[in-house]
């Protein structure tokens, strides 16, 4: 695999490795960083910061395989360090019209989801976010959450049957 052999180059101290390897996924870096922050001057900081974390830490990289978990893991502390840093208490409570736009593309959508949300934990309401608007695969919303990936997927479970309970509907039954 190629990025197998860039992680190396990177370890080694190849600055051009490292940067080949955040730009190939600046995507999602950085709707990653969005949805934790809600404004592109945060998202843009907590970006430059885990830059610089993975520039000083790449060496201690155990497993290469889990470079790109290993930074969306440092990115989502960063983002983290910034609203602590900022007094926000709240995380990942408000998304941006371009990430629900990508997901939902409508207005009325964005904000009655977002409505239903609020009635969720922080924890069920982040994993949420990170498993149906940014797609991204238990294991690897375990490790940014640092949680079991069983209890990623006991949060996106509890979280949405919660949700159907609040939202009603013909399919829903309760237990």
């Amino acid at each position: 695999m190629e990025s197998s052999h860039i992680i190396k180059r990177a370890k080694k101290g190849d600055k051009e490795a490292l940067v080949h390897l955040i730009m190939s996924q600046k995507a999602e870096y950085y709707k990653l960083a969005y949805a934790y922050t809600g404004n592109k001057d945060d998202a843009l900081d907590a970006l430059e910061d885990m830059i610089v974390i993975l520039y000083d830490k790449i060496s201690s990289l155990k497993k290469d395989e889990s470079f790109y978990s290993w930074s969306k893991t440092i990115l989502a502390n960063c983002c983290k360090k910034i609203l602590k840093n900022k007094k926000k208490i709240i995380f990942m409570d408000t998304l941006t019209e371009q990430v629900y736009e990508e997901s939902y593309g409508v207005k009325e959508q964005r904000i009655d989801i977002q409505n239903y949300l609020q009635h969720l934990n922080s924890d069920q309401q982040e994993v949420i976010k990170l498993k149906y608007f940014l797609d991204f695969d238990y294991k690897t919303i375990a490790e940014i959450t640092k949680v079991s990936e069983g209890t990623a997927k006991s949060r996106v479970f509890n979280g949405l049957r919660k949700l159907k309970e609040i939202i009603g509907g013909e399919y829903y039954e309760k237990d």
